[in-house]
């Protein structure tokens, strides 16, 4: 008996020796993968500190701005994930329309009245930028854990204000980050290059966090995303905070008004033109996102399975948008009026062709190349504005502008949603050619116009007599200006 227990003992303690042997693999193991990804992400945060802080941007604030809108980006694409899973799709297409519909106006239709204020008040806090951007984020961080509630229990009544709230601080954001934009360029760089460079850390950051949080919604649904959302805005709000001090302004006259929206809109011609440009820009966009989706929901975009074909669509609106980006950092030479102006022209063309020959890759190629005009218009005009407009009203002109985009693009959205539910493919797209060959062709003949009457007024500039000093007679004499 005494020999039975002494080999279970026995057997126990091997038993207990292999397990422990066993654990401390596993633990070495599991510390080795961990280094090893822990060393991959520092490398790659390395690098990325590297090319945001390159050419002097360290020193400027420039590079600290570009990783807080990179964040800004991610946090901004896990909401816009979250909310698409859900309230838009895995439902019935013709409720999926209304849901879309019902979410264009309930949010756009507020913004087009709030919008153009924000400007005007960002204006007025000028010597506190630092905090405004950083209170824009810290206040979205809190209205995810809202909408996160709200989606947990089906609270569309709360969430649609919500999504309107954090749509009108993304946009003060974006008119405070632009507008301080001059404050922390380095002498090496110009604007629409150091407009590029923010743009394209921001597309990758979005294009990441969305494919990030579509797995993360499908795995643990749409409320923890935008618990995961929050999170990333209270960091880019403590990191905001530690912005140079330079890009605040000095204090202004406190009885000093604002502009109010009516005087911004005489913004000068080529800021005008430029705007009207980018508008135009942003109808065909707004207008491909949703026909093109009901299209393929609908089953009349034919050559792949649906969700490959919106993967596919995807694909070629994120990488358009960042071809956009890093041609804008090679094109410094260029005139930004120019640039926006063939963006308009090859919009046109892209849509024209693609409405005679529709098929799936014309489809591709035209979300493509709208994607990539948009951000390089869109960074153009950015550059326009922060060139031509003075910094006391910068914040202002920004937030009409932006307003007037956001229109445009939900006007567009409306077209696309309206022409889906009886319009083919060659027809939406004729449609829109058609809209995009009257505004390039109004463009070009005012500003043509415009040109004119400069020569003109250059060339007959009237003569004005000129009084000499008088002489030591104390006559005059009138001479005749020669210039």
């Amino acid at each position: 008996m005494a020999g039975a227990w002494g080999k279970v003992r026995g057997a126990s303690r091997a038993v207990v020796s292999a397990t422990g042997r066993t654990g401390r693999s596993i633990g070495r193991g599991a510390h080795a993968f961990g280094g090893g990804v822990g060393r991959g992400v520092r490398g790659v945060g390395r690098a990325s500190r590297r090319l945001t802080h390159a050419k002097g941007a360290d020193r400027t604030g420039l590079g600290r701005l570009i990783e807080v809108t990179a964040v800004h980006s991610a946090g901004d694409a896990f909401i816009t994930v979250a909310l698409a899973g859900a309230l838009f799709f895995g439902m019935p297409v013709g409720q999926a329309r209304g849901q879309v519909a019902l979410y264009l106006l309930v949010t756009m239709v507020p913004f087009t009245v709030v919008a153009p204020f924000v400007g005007p008040v960002l204006d007025r806090f000028r010597s506190g930028r630092r905090y405004v951007i950083a209170g824009t984020l810290f206040a979205r961080g809190l209205l995810c854990w809202g909408m996160a509630s709200s989606v947990v229990y089906g609270d569309t009544l709360s969430l649609f204000p919500a999504a309107l709230a954090v749509l009108v601080l993304s946009k003060a954001y974006n008119v405070s980050r632009a507008a301080i934009m001059p404050s922390v360029l380095p002498a090496d760089i110009g604007l629409v290059t150091a407009n590029a460079r923010v743009a394209l850390f921001a597309l990758v950051a979005a294009g990441g966090a969305a494919g990030l949080g579509a797995g993360l919604v499908a795995w643990i649904g749409a409320e923890w995303v935008l618990r995961i959302a929050m999170v990333l805005f209270l960091v880019a709000g403590v990191v905001s905070i530690r912005l140079p001090r330079h890009v605040d302004s000095p204090e202004e006259d406190e009885t000093a008004k604002p502009p109010g929206v009516r005087a911004l809109l005489n913004v000068g011609p080529i800021v005008a033109e430029s705007m009207r440009a980018n508008a135009a820009i942003r109808i065909q966009a707004g207008f491909l996102v949703f026909f093109l989706l009901f299209l393929v929901q609908d089953e009349h975009l034919p050559g792949l399975a649906p969700e490959i074909t919106l993967g596919l669509l995807a694909a070629a609106a994120g990488g358009g948008g960042l071809f956009g980006a890093a041609v804008a950092s090679w094109v410094k030479s260029y005139s930004p009026q120019l640039i926006v102006l063939s963006t308009l022209a090859l919009t046109t063309l892209t849509t024209v062709v693609a409405a005679f020959f529709f098929s799936l890759w014309t489809a591709v190629a035209v979300a493509l190349i709208g994607a990539f005009a948009q951000g390089l218009g869109k960074l153009a005009l950015d550059a326009i504005i922060q060139r031509e407009i003075g910094e006391e009203v910068r914040s202002s002109t920004f937030g009409v502008v932006e307003a007037l985009l956001q229109i445009a693009w939900v006007f567009g959205g409306l077209i696309g949603l309206m022409l889906s539910l009886f319009a083919q493919g060659t027809a939406g797209l004729a449609v829109m050619a058609a809209v995009l060959v009257v505004s390039l062709g109004w463009l070009l003949v005012t500003r043509r116009g415009r040109k004119r009457t400069s020569v003109a007024n250059a060339v007959t500039v009237p003569l004005r007599p000129v009084t000499q000093p008088p002489a030591a007679t104390g006559d005059t004499k009138p001479l005749t200006n020669p210039f």
